[in-house]
Protein backbone atom coordinates (compact mmCIF):
# COMPACT_ATOMS: atom_id res chain seq x y z
CA UNK A 1 0.00 0.00 0.00
CA UNK A 2 1.35 3.57 -0.94
CA UNK A 3 2.29 5.92 2.37
CA UNK A 4 0.80 9.12 2.71
CA UNK A 5 2.79 12.19 3.39
CA UNK A 6 1.70 15.44 4.29
CA UNK A 7 3.13 18.91 3.61
CA UNK A 8 2.40 21.62 5.74
CA UNK A 9 3.52 24.76 4.49
CA UNK A 10 2.00 27.48 2.02
CA UNK A 11 1.29 28.19 -1.73
CA UNK A 12 3.70 29.08 -4.42
CA UNK A 13 1.38 29.59 -7.38
CA UNK A 14 4.62 29.20 -9.38
CA UNK A 15 5.33 25.50 -8.17
CA UNK A 16 9.09 26.38 -7.12
CA UNK A 17 8.64 25.61 -3.86
CA UNK A 18 5.98 25.43 -0.63
CA UNK A 19 2.91 22.32 -0.71
CA UNK A 20 2.67 22.01 -4.58
CA UNK A 21 6.82 21.29 -4.79
CA UNK A 22 6.69 19.20 -2.11
CA UNK A 23 3.97 17.00 -3.14
CA UNK A 24 5.34 16.20 -6.60
CA UNK A 25 8.65 15.58 -4.70
CA UNK A 26 6.40 13.06 -2.72
CA UNK A 27 5.46 11.48 -5.72
CA UNK A 28 8.08 11.25 -7.47
CA UNK A 29 9.65 9.15 -4.78
CA UNK A 30 6.21 6.81 -4.98
CA UNK A 31 4.14 7.91 -1.91
CA UNK A 32 0.84 9.92 -2.23
CA UNK A 33 1.03 13.60 -1.15
CA UNK A 34 -1.00 15.75 0.76
CA UNK A 35 -0.92 19.09 1.53
CA UNK A 36 -2.24 21.38 4.37
CA UNK A 37 -2.19 25.40 3.17
CA UNK A 38 -0.94 28.14 5.71
CA UNK A 39 -0.52 30.91 3.75
CA UNK A 40 -1.16 31.86 -0.31
CA UNK A 41 1.53 33.92 -2.06
CA UNK A 42 1.57 36.29 -4.85
CA UNK A 43 4.78 35.30 -6.27
CA UNK A 44 7.33 34.09 -9.39
CA UNK A 45 10.52 32.44 -9.41
CA UNK A 46 12.31 35.65 -8.51
CA UNK A 47 10.43 37.16 -5.85
CA UNK A 48 7.38 36.96 -3.43
CA UNK A 49 5.99 40.17 -3.56
CA UNK A 50 2.50 39.64 -1.23
CA UNK A 51 1.69 36.59 1.33
CA UNK A 52 -2.24 36.06 2.62
CA UNK A 53 -2.11 33.80 5.95
CA UNK A 54 -4.29 31.56 6.29
CA UNK A 55 -6.15 31.74 9.78
CA UNK A 56 -4.99 28.95 12.21
CA UNK A 57 -8.24 27.43 12.45
CA UNK A 58 -7.78 26.96 8.88
CA UNK A 59 -5.03 24.98 9.06
CA UNK A 60 -5.81 22.76 12.40
CA UNK A 61 -9.30 22.03 10.33
CA UNK A 62 -7.32 20.99 7.20
CA UNK A 63 -5.59 18.63 8.49
CA UNK A 64 -8.18 17.16 10.72
CA UNK A 65 -10.74 16.79 8.08
CA UNK A 66 -7.75 14.92 6.33
CA UNK A 67 -6.98 12.53 8.84
CA UNK A 68 -10.40 11.17 9.39
CA UNK A 69 -9.86 9.52 6.25
CA UNK A 70 -6.17 8.95 5.19
CA UNK A 71 -3.47 7.38 6.78
CA UNK A 72 -0.04 9.73 7.38
CA UNK A 73 2.91 8.47 7.42
CA UNK A 74 5.34 11.60 7.53
CA UNK A 75 4.95 15.25 8.06
CA UNK A 76 6.83 18.27 6.82
CA UNK A 77 6.44 21.90 7.69
CA UNK A 78 8.03 24.78 5.78
CA UNK A 79 6.49 27.96 5.41
CA UNK A 80 3.68 28.94 8.38
CA UNK A 81 3.37 32.62 7.71
CA UNK A 82 1.77 33.34 11.92
CA UNK A 83 2.07 33.00 15.30
CA UNK A 84 -1.00 31.79 15.55
CA UNK A 85 -0.38 28.74 12.50
CA UNK A 86 2.86 28.14 14.34
CA UNK A 87 0.99 26.75 17.59
CA UNK A 88 -1.47 25.20 15.42
CA UNK A 89 1.27 23.45 13.92
CA UNK A 90 2.47 22.64 17.55
CA UNK A 91 -0.51 20.92 18.45
CA UNK A 92 -0.22 18.70 14.87
CA UNK A 93 2.72 17.98 15.34
CA UNK A 94 2.89 16.45 18.93
CA UNK A 95 -0.11 14.77 18.49
CA UNK A 96 1.83 12.64 15.35
CA UNK A 97 4.87 11.46 17.42
CA UNK A 98 5.05 8.11 16.29
CA UNK A 99 5.88 9.06 12.39
CA UNK A 100 8.39 10.99 10.96
CA UNK A 101 8.32 14.95 11.15
CA UNK A 102 10.44 17.25 9.43
CA UNK A 103 10.49 20.86 10.14
CA UNK A 104 12.15 23.27 7.35
CA UNK A 105 11.94 26.69 9.43
CA UNK A 106 11.07 29.69 7.03
CA UNK A 107 11.35 33.29 7.98
CA UNK A 108 11.91 34.81 4.88
CA UNK A 109 12.14 34.38 0.98
CA UNK A 110 15.52 34.95 -0.65
CA UNK A 111 13.90 38.44 -2.04
CA UNK A 112 13.57 39.66 1.47
CA UNK A 113 10.02 39.11 2.05
CA UNK A 114 9.03 38.03 5.48
CA UNK A 115 7.10 34.49 5.52
CA UNK A 116 6.79 33.91 8.91
CA UNK A 117 5.69 37.53 11.05
CA UNK A 118 8.67 38.73 13.32
CA UNK A 119 7.18 38.29 16.35
CA UNK A 120 6.81 34.66 16.13
CA UNK A 121 10.36 34.39 15.30
CA UNK A 122 11.97 34.09 19.06
CA UNK A 123 9.17 31.37 20.17
CA UNK A 124 9.89 29.17 17.28
CA UNK A 125 12.13 26.93 18.71
CA UNK A 126 9.99 27.21 22.06
CA UNK A 127 6.82 25.88 20.62
CA UNK A 128 7.57 23.51 18.04
CA UNK A 129 11.08 22.19 21.15
CA UNK A 130 10.77 18.13 21.28
CA UNK A 131 7.68 17.81 17.99
CA UNK A 132 10.05 16.96 15.05
CA UNK A 133 12.62 14.31 14.15
CA UNK A 134 14.65 16.84 12.16
CA UNK A 135 14.96 20.84 11.44
CA UNK A 136 16.73 21.46 8.37
CA UNK A 137 17.57 26.04 8.68
CA UNK A 138 20.35 27.35 6.63
CA UNK A 139 22.74 30.11 7.79
CA UNK A 140 20.24 32.73 7.54
CA UNK A 141 17.81 30.71 9.54
CA UNK A 142 20.25 29.20 11.75
CA UNK A 143 21.37 33.10 12.81
CA UNK A 144 17.82 33.96 13.37
CA UNK A 145 17.39 31.04 15.80
CA UNK A 146 20.75 31.43 17.83
CA UNK A 147 20.54 35.00 18.01
CA UNK A 148 24.02 35.25 15.83
CA UNK A 149 26.87 35.26 12.96
CA UNK A 150 26.76 31.78 11.29
CA UNK A 151 29.55 31.83 8.22
CA UNK A 152 31.87 29.08 9.23
CA UNK A 153 31.86 25.30 9.64
CA UNK A 154 33.03 25.80 13.45
CA UNK A 155 30.47 28.06 13.68
CA UNK A 156 27.68 25.63 12.27
CA UNK A 157 28.71 22.66 14.28
CA UNK A 158 28.07 25.28 17.46
CA UNK A 159 25.06 26.39 16.31
CA UNK A 160 23.60 23.29 15.62
CA UNK A 161 24.34 21.50 19.10
CA UNK A 162 22.72 24.93 20.10
CA UNK A 163 19.78 24.49 17.89
CA UNK A 164 19.45 21.40 19.18
CA UNK A 165 19.50 21.52 22.78
CA UNK A 166 17.08 24.42 22.74
CA UNK A 167 14.69 22.55 20.43
CA UNK A 168 14.78 18.90 21.39
CA UNK A 169 15.34 18.56 17.80
CA UNK A 170 18.16 16.97 15.36
CA UNK A 171 19.33 19.65 13.06
CA UNK A 172 20.51 19.52 10.04
CA UNK A 173 22.36 22.74 9.45
CA UNK A 174 23.07 23.35 5.42
CA UNK A 175 25.97 25.31 4.45
CA UNK A 176 24.96 25.88 0.43
CA UNK A 177 26.09 29.74 0.99
CA UNK A 178 29.75 28.86 3.10
CA UNK A 179 32.75 30.34 1.33
CA UNK A 180 34.63 27.50 -0.20
CA UNK A 181 33.31 24.33 -0.15
CA UNK A 182 29.96 23.19 0.16
CA UNK A 183 29.21 21.23 3.94
CA UNK A 184 26.08 20.97 5.90
CA UNK A 185 26.54 19.65 9.31
CA UNK A 186 23.98 17.43 11.17
CA UNK A 187 24.19 16.99 14.81
CA UNK A 188 21.58 14.32 16.48
CA UNK A 189 22.20 14.95 19.75
CA UNK A 190 25.10 12.62 20.46
CA UNK A 191 27.50 13.15 17.45
CA UNK A 192 27.92 15.03 14.22
CA UNK A 193 27.90 13.93 10.50
CA UNK A 194 29.36 16.53 7.70
CA UNK A 195 28.06 15.92 4.04
CA UNK A 196 30.59 17.82 1.52
CA UNK A 197 29.03 17.87 -1.60
CA UNK A 198 29.26 20.17 -4.95
CA UNK A 199 28.66 23.71 -5.25
CA UNK A 200 25.66 24.28 -8.14
CA UNK A 201 26.35 27.39 -9.98
CA UNK A 202 22.72 27.61 -10.82
CA UNK A 203 20.48 29.73 -8.89
CA UNK A 204 17.67 27.44 -7.83
CA UNK A 205 14.27 28.13 -6.27
CA UNK A 206 13.46 25.76 -3.75
CA UNK A 207 16.14 24.06 -2.63
CA UNK A 208 15.00 23.98 1.08
CA UNK A 209 11.72 22.54 0.30
CA UNK A 210 13.23 19.94 -1.80
CA UNK A 211 15.96 18.76 0.74
CA UNK A 212 13.31 18.61 3.79
CA UNK A 213 10.88 16.57 1.96
CA UNK A 214 13.24 14.40 0.08
CA UNK A 215 14.57 13.50 4.09
CA UNK A 216 11.57 12.79 5.43
CA UNK A 217 10.62 10.55 1.99
CA UNK A 218 13.82 8.71 2.99
CA UNK A 219 13.09 8.64 6.93
CA UNK A 220 9.57 7.23 5.99
CA UNK A 221 10.40 3.98 4.39
CA UNK A 222 12.30 3.42 7.03
CA UNK A 223 16.31 4.61 6.38
CA UNK A 224 18.34 6.29 9.84
CA UNK A 225 18.75 9.42 10.57
CA UNK A 226 21.99 10.10 8.74
CA UNK A 227 21.52 8.26 5.73
CA UNK A 228 18.57 9.82 5.47
CA UNK A 229 19.77 13.48 5.15
CA UNK A 230 22.77 11.80 2.88
CA UNK A 231 20.58 10.34 0.25
CA UNK A 232 18.24 13.78 0.35
CA UNK A 233 21.78 15.64 -0.36
CA UNK A 234 22.55 13.47 -2.37
CA UNK A 235 19.01 13.63 -4.95
CA UNK A 236 19.12 17.80 -4.28
CA UNK A 237 22.25 17.56 -6.35
CA UNK A 238 20.93 15.23 -8.82
CA UNK A 239 17.57 17.49 -8.74
CA UNK A 240 19.99 20.53 -9.21
CA UNK A 241 21.82 19.24 -12.49
CA UNK A 242 18.59 18.66 -14.22
CA UNK A 243 16.51 22.11 -12.73
CA UNK A 244 15.35 24.15 -15.82
CA UNK A 245 15.27 27.64 -16.26
CA UNK A 246 12.80 29.42 -15.10
CA UNK A 247 12.74 33.49 -15.07
CA UNK A 248 15.47 36.22 -13.76
CA UNK A 249 18.49 34.03 -13.96
CA UNK A 250 16.45 31.49 -11.63
CA UNK A 251 15.72 27.89 -11.84
CA UNK A 252 13.23 25.48 -10.93
CA UNK A 253 13.14 21.66 -10.26
CA UNK A 254 11.86 19.62 -12.74
CA UNK A 255 10.39 17.15 -11.36
CA UNK A 256 8.89 15.19 -14.82
CA UNK A 257 11.08 12.56 -14.84
CA UNK A 258 9.37 9.85 -13.20
CA UNK A 259 10.12 8.17 -9.37
CA UNK A 260 13.95 8.49 -8.09
CA UNK A 261 15.11 7.16 -5.28
CA UNK A 262 18.43 8.56 -5.19
CA UNK A 263 22.13 6.37 -4.90
CA UNK A 264 22.01 4.24 -2.51
CA UNK A 265 23.85 5.27 0.32
CA UNK A 266 23.63 8.56 2.60
CA UNK A 267 26.51 8.37 4.76
CA UNK A 268 28.23 11.12 6.22
CA UNK A 269 31.88 11.49 7.45
CA UNK A 270 31.94 12.14 11.44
Amino acid sequence: MTKNLVSIAGYDPSAGAGVLLDIGLFERLGYRGFGVLTAVTAQNPERVDRVFPLAARAVADQFGRLTETAVIAGIKVGMIGTAGNLAAVARILARNARIPRVIDPVFRSSSGAVLLEKKAWPRYLDVLGGKADLITPNLDEAEVLVGGPVRSVPAMRKAAAEITRVGRIPCLLKGGHLEGKAVDVLYDGREFTTFEHGRSVKDVHGTGCFLSSAILGHLAEGRTLIEACGLGIALVGKAIREAVPAAGGRWTFDLSRGPSRGPSTGRGRR
